[in-house]
């Protein structure tokens, strides 16, 4: 595109560009993953922005810079208002700015829940493959009935084809049985059982994911979890500190996630160190570390969701909706130069 112009992707359009992508997406992921534990990276902390007088409600920047084979800039602006889903309206709304790293200058504007829901999903897929790899997997449990857990639940079948069962469970039961019936119209003999408690997910499951708007921990003990499965804690505020502490901990990047009371920061306030957190993400995927830690101990992923993810996939969207030709160009988006001006 000429400098000044700006490519807009709508939400429908990042969707049908990414349908059937899965694996695709995870490779991208995985690459970002790589390069960000390489150093090759510039990852300031997420910004948050509260609203006085709601607590639940937030709007989050992350900026990052991702080099690479990626070499790509800029910033998504998400905000998560839980109480929208009482109006019919989705929690989560986002946009993605990509800045070009050479002149700094915006060239595309992307519908952001999308590739935020599908970059959380791709990470926490490929973080399963590696927690659980050479394992089979036949049931999948889902704590949280939402989009993120519906797209984790897309990407967990495209790695674990032979998945036979996801067992949910959700506060809202009306939500719980939505998404059983999407499962049911979407993905291939697999089958769905509700359940009326936390504890019925955990149980005989090999692999959960969490996917919640929990403010703060509601699951304080792991007894009924199989021997050596796995959790994928993608909400980050719902196992207590001593759960945390006493398992085998992989997170996306130490010093991201210890912060923002999650549950890997409460638990390194307690004990004043971070020494239960055993690796990244990016040591196991570079060889730096095991995939387990050589005991029976459950794994926990709790990744706080990097802004490099979002580069990476907001990329390909944009590279594939540009060989497609279905963006919307707005030329000369930016003004010519003060020193053209008469």
């Amino acid at each position: 595109m000429p400098d000044g112009d700006i490519a807009i992707l709508r939400g429908s359009q990042v969707r049908a560009v990414l349908a059937g992508r899965e694996l695709e997406l995870i490779q991208a992921v995985r690459i970002a993953y790589e390069t960000h534990g390489d150093g090759d990276s510039s990852l300031p902390h997420s910004t948050f922005l509260p609203f006085p007088g709601q607590p639940r409600n937030r709007i989050i920047a992350l900026p990052a810079y991702l080099g690479g084979e990626c070499r790509i800039a800029g910033v998504k602006w998400v905000s998560s208002f839980p109480d929208n889903l009482e109006l019919g309206v989705d929690r989560a709304s986002a946009l993605v700015i990509l800045n070009s790293p050479q002149t700094g200058r915006p060239e595309a504007v992307l519908e952001g829940s999308v590739i935020s829901a599908k970059r959380t999903a791709a990470s926490a897929a490929l973080a399963a493959q590696c927690l659980l790899k050479g394992s089979k997997v036949g049931r999948i449990g889902m704590i949280g009935c939402g989009l993120i857990n519906f797209e984790i639940a897309r990407f967990l079948k495209a790695v674990f084809p032979d998945a036979e069962r996801f067992v949910l469970f959700d506060q809202d039961e009306a939500r719980a049985k939505l998404f059983a019936n999407k499962c049911q119209r979407i993905f291939d003999q697999v089958g769905v059982e509700i359940v009326k408690d936390v504890k019925a997910v955990l149980r005989n499951t090999p692999l959960i994911s969490i996917a919640t708007t929990a403010p703060t921990p509601h699951i304080g003990e792991l007894r009924e979890c199989p021997r050596g499965s796995a959790i994928l804690h993608i909400s980050l505020r719902d196992l207590t500190p001593d759960v945390i502490l006493s398992c085998d901990n992989v997170v996306d990047d130490i010093d991201h996630v210890c912060r923002a009371q999650t549950s890997v920061h409460l638990a390194e306030q307690l004990v004043g160190h971070r020494k239960f957190i055993r690796c990244t993400l990016a040591d196991i995927l570079r060889g730096r570390a095991s995939a387990r830690n050589g005991s029976e101990t459950i794994s926990v992923f709790s990744p706080f969701g990097l802004g490099v993810l979002d580069l990476a996939v907001s990329k390909l969207v944009k590279d594939l909706a540009l060989q497609q030709g279905v963006e919307t160009v707005i030329s000369s988006f930016l003004p010519s130069s003060w020193a053209e001006e008469a």
